[in-house]
């Protein structure tokens, strides 16, 4: 069994959605950016009979907004006004929950009013006052680790939001900087940020960690063909979830689309994941 698997630690419950290092694997994905009202629904209602027929628990994903695109001239989103009834609807008529990035305090309160989960980005993931504002709104909070931390430091990363009273916090590995536009990850770091927050669940972001920052210049690269090279090595080691994003057709997505699987091609991976899954956690 895996270090991390062997860590019951805490749980944290999105809708009916459990996450913890010990229990079956839970999966988050969606399209990178949120395209529109017709191209989200479309997505989650497919990701959402994929999971129903696997059996395992997920958790719909899209960014109302990149505000750390490479480029000022590359699409940054829809926006949080035009997201929230969107996200609300997707809870709503589907009955998945919902995450999505927050980048200002400001945003908290009101993004948590139509999603489960608050997720911090990378690069954000030291910022106290947008962390304090996340755990403030009671929702779960997920924390990507930045590219230039070492995983231990997720402990102090987390301590702030359980420490102003939300003890749900998951943390995500997407990978470190290696060089210029190339990321490696390590898979120590997954049982050392269980171990280092205490049991917080532990997610392994596989399609940014094949990401090529800047790697093409004004956008982002990718390498998806590394995808299920990595998300099965980070499942093998045990951790509480995956995170993939995904898309009818990534060679088209306004962002991201190099690192995104196709989403014809996710049900297959998922099987083999949780199949994993089921090895590391006996």
């Amino acid at each position: 069994m895996s270090q991390t698997a062997q860590t019951s630690g805490s749980v944290v419950r999105v809708g009916g959605v459990a996450f913890a290092n010990h229990l079956p694997l839970a999966l988050i994905a969606g399209p990178c950016q949120l395209e529109g009202r017709n191209h989200a629904l479309e997505v989650a209602a497919a990701l959402k009979e994929m999971a129903a027929g696997l059996g395992i628990g997920l958790v719909f994903k899209s960014s109302f907004d990149k505000a750390n695109r490479t480029s000022g001239r590359t699409a940054r989103g829809v926006g949080l006004d035009e997201a929230l009834p969107v996200f609300a609807e997707i809870r709503e008529s589907l009955g998945l929950p919902v995450l999505t990035d927050v980048h200002e305090a400001e945003q908290c309160a009101r993004a948590a009013e139509a999603v489960d989960v608050l997720q911090i980005p990378a690069f954000l993931c030291r910022q106290t006052d947008l962390l304090l504002a996340a755990a403030a709104t009671g929702r779960a909070v997920n924390v990507k680790k930045g590219q230039f931390l070492a995983p231990w430091d997720m402990a102090h990363v987390a301590a702030k939001v359980t420490e102003a009273g939300n003890p749900n916090v998951i943390v995500t590995e997407r990978g470190a900087s290696f060089g210029y536009n190339t990321l490696v990850s390590d898979m120590r770091a997954l049982p050392i940020m269980a171990r280092v927050t205490e049991g917080a669940p532990v997610v392994f972001d596989a399609t940014h960690s094949v990401q090529q920052p800047g790697g093409q210049g004004a956008t982002s690269g990718g390498q998806r063909e590394f995808v299920p090279v990595l998300a099965r090595a980070a499942v093998a080691v045990g951790v509480a979830g995956i995170f993939i994003e995904t898309h009818p057709d990534p060679d088209r997505a306004p962002s991201d689309g190099p690192n995104m699987v196709a989403l014809a091609d996710l049900p297959a991976l998922i099987e083999t994941l949780m199949a994993f899954d089921r090895i590391a956690k006996t």
